[in-house]
């Protein structure tokens, strides 16, 4: 009896210490990652189309402002992968128009996994003041006077922030040596892949959806 009980305290003591070594192995695993030692992307097998960004940025960390000029922290979302589309220089030009309509094409082609990725256009000023610096669309049709109607006529769902120029140079600096650059984040608000122009939209989905098979979130 007295065996049985050991026993059983024994596999609950286990049961107990899983979480605590999972976190460990976690923090273990990330850190190697961060120093470059160890390329976890490569590892798992995909064939990635875009850059893997080291060491990643972090986007939670981050103080931004919506639309309307308030203070938004990233942690008031639900944690999911973001697609993250900058915009500098003070307009939305013809690069940043063509992310915003690449990246929600790449969406809608999620299909059942839509709703675990959402996207976010992060400017270096105020969203409301930018202009759209385009006479038309990707698909041919005219342009909409501003951002903010483009944004509401053509991306609903999309998260608009803006963030100070010095630090939106700091999360992207891809961006400034390629203006067709936009990102990928996970979850937990790291940026870990970018992408331009050059890429087909087909090898983009196919690295996400292998990042959403093997993610709990």
């Amino acid at each position: 009896m007295a065996e049985h009980v050991n026993n059983n305290r024994m596999v609950l003591l286990l049961i107990a210490g899983l979480p605590l070594t999972m976190m460990l192995a976690a923090t273990w695993l990330w850190w190697f990652v961060m120093r470059g030692d160890l390329d976890l992307i490569g590892m798992v097998g995909t064939a990635n189309r875009g850059q893997l960004v080291q060491p990643p940025r972090q986007l939670e960390e981050s103080e931004f402002r919506d639309v309307d000029g308030r203070i938004f922290v990233l942690s008031e979302l639900e944690p999911r992968w973001a697609m993250l589309v900058p915009a500098a220089g003070g307009a939305c030009d013809a690069s940043c128009e063509n992310a915003l309509y690449m990246t929600r094409q790449i969406h809608i082609a999620l299909g059942k996994e839509f709703n675990r990725v959402r996207r976010i256009l992060v400017s270096d000023a105020p969203v409301a003041d930018m202009p759209l610096a385009v006479a038309e669309l990707k698909d041919g049709r005219p342009a909409p006077p501003d951002l903010v109607t483009l944004l509401q006529q053509e991306h609903r769902g999309l998260k608009a922030l803006s963030s100070e120029s010095a630090y939106h140079r700091v999360l992207f600096p891809d961006y400034a040596e390629n203006r067709s650059t936009w990102y990928l984040a996970d979850p937990a608000g790291w940026i870990m892949m970018a992408y331009n122009s050059d890429v087909d939209y087909k090898d983009v989905i196919t690295d996400i959806k292998f990042l959403l098979k093997n993610s709990s979130q």
